[in-house]
């Protein structure tokens, strides 16, 4: 599970998802397989959590990663790739965009 908090030295990635409430399941089935066989056995995965909302047109997937260089190299591998390309075709567009945390409240 992810942990937020500006204690750590974790990279944060944000990626948010537009979709349709017709294709949103098969998107999240298709994220899910992703992490479950691929992304979370890659160097540096730390956690990551995905995030569906009410009207299912966007999903939002939270992931943290030991460095930045991590989440770009399991991006360039073929496996990724070719994930994507089918991850695209079930969502209108996509963006993940790093972030550091900054500040957390409790």
């Amino acid at each position: 599970m992810p942990s937020i908090n500006n204690r750590n030295d974790y990279q944060t990635v944000i990626t948010t998802f537009e979709t349709t409430p017709g294709t949103c399941e098969d998107l999240m089935d298709a994220l899910k397989s992703a992490y479950a066989e691929f992304i979370s056995k890659q160097p540096g995965f730390v956690a990551a959590g995905l995030h569906v909302n009410d009207a299912q047109t966007r999903i939002a997937n939270y992931s943290q990663w030991k460095r930045r260089e991590d989440f770009q190299a399991m991006l360039r591998t073929p496996e990724m790739r070719k994930r994507n390309r089918a991850i695209n075709e079930l969502c209108k567009s996509f963006e993940p965009v790093m972030y550091e945390v900054s500040a957390t409240f409790e």
